[in-house]
């Protein structure tokens, strides 16, 4: 069975260097593969190495122990490119959580932010947490979620993503624990075919401090993922998920790649494929593409 090591370095850092590369074939060399040439798809950034002779969990340990100061991610050279894209919006796709960034003009974001952190890491029951970050809302006006809104930023590569998966015939699906003013102002920038996400309950133009039942938790995004792969007409194997928080460790389990990306500890502990240093075009290099072929 032919693999492909593909190593991904920080954007602009040229970290990825010949050295680096050599250590790498040099690890699964002497953990018994057969290691074949370098490809680049991004000078200094991302290249693959195909190799073949050791399984992929083998192959992770060895290259977990050598210590490379880039992302080494092993995968199946045949299923790697992929159809669907199934990603987490806050601290994924956008660089913060919008639920803090909301929190802040109603005067209890390090309140709120203490929550998230616990949350996210996977110490607190997600719809509680969420039901208790929420309350303290109460009272708000709606229009600060658009107050809100011209606060959040983009994580690098987002762009990118979307946008190269779509041109070359991938569906891209936004499904976020947070809330759906957020993501569907953020599947209208960056043109994500679907949106899902939890609702503010609003009452006179103020919100109630209450989310809509059913919350949309962990099970929901392997519900969504589920769903929106069957009606592509493929199967989860197919898809590739991305998310951070321990909210996203079982939909990034089930799909046939799912990416950890820049992660709370307990998910980097349980995910196979994590992306500590590259960014959101990671997942493009994941998938074979070249920076030449990246669609912005």
């Amino acid at each position: 069975m032919k693999l492909v090591l593909t190593l991904i370095a920080a954007p602009n850092s040229n970290a990825l260097t010949k050295a680096v590369i050599d250590n790498a074939a040099i690890a699964l060399t002497g953990a018994g593969a057969l290691v074949g040439d370098v490809t680049w798809l991004a000078e200094g950034e991302a290249c693959d190495l195909t190799f073949d002779g050791i399984p992929l969990d083998v192959a992770d340990t060895t290259l977990s122990e050598a210590e490379l100061p880039v992302d080494a991610i092993t995968q199946k050279v045949a299923t790697r490119r992929k159809k669907l894209l199934i990603a987490d919006m806050d601290s994924t796709i956008v660089t913060g959580e919008t639920l803090d960034e909301l929190a802040e003009f109603a005067g209890v974001k390090d309140r709120v932010a203490a929550i998230t952190a616990r949350a996210m890491n996977g110490e607190l029951d997600f719809e509680a947490a969420l039901d208790e970050r929420v309350g303290l809302l109460e009272g708000m006006s709606t229009e600060m979620l658009k107050e809100a809104w011209k606060t959040v930023e983009y994580t690098g590569g987002a762009k990118q993503l979307v946008s190269t998966m779509k041109a070359n015939g991938g569906f891209v699906a936004l499904v976020s624990g947070g809330f759906d003013f957020f993501t569907g102002a953020v599947r209208a920038e960056l043109g994500f075919d679907y949106d899902q996400a939890n609702v503010l309950i609003e009452k006179d133009g103020k919100l109630t401090g209450k989310v809509q039942k059913p919350v949309l938790d962990r099970q929901a995004k392997v519900d969504a993922l589920e769903s929106l792969s069957a009606q592509q007409g493929i199967t989860v194997d197919d898809a590739i998920a991305v998310g951070d928080g321990a909210n996203d460790l079982q939909m990034i389990s089930l799909a046939g790649t799912g990416v950890a990306f820049h992660a709370k500890p307990s998910v980097q502990e349980q995910a196979r494929i994590c992306i500590n240093h590259g960014d959101l075009t990671a997942l493009l290099y994941l998938q074979g593409y070249a920076k030449s072929d990246f669609v912005s």
